[in-house]
């Protein structure tokens, strides 16, 4: 496995593009219906928004303990 990621990660180039995100209408008015409707959803008190929230906070809570127990272990492969 280490082989294969050290191949991996010689064949990735460094470097930082930018990229351009063209912000039209359209994505702003999709953007306005997700974020009004989970407001709307809050206010009404659904089940659903309460799952929503309680697994979002679950995901956070166990990225996290992956990051702690993880992250001194690879964090020289990633420097290389």
């Amino acid at each position: 496995m280490g082989k294969l990621l050290q191949r991996y990660l010689d064949n990735i180039e460094e470097g930082k593009k930018t990229s351009r995100i063209v912000v039209t209408r359209q994505t702003k008015i999709k953007r306005a219906i997700g974020q009004l409707a989970s407001r709307e959803a809050k206010e009404k008190g659904d089940p659903l928004y309460d799952k929503m929230i309680f697994y979002r906070d679950l995901f956070y809570k166990y990225r996290e303990k992956i990051h702690k127990k993880y992250g001194p272990r690879v964090r020289s492969k990633a420097r290389r």
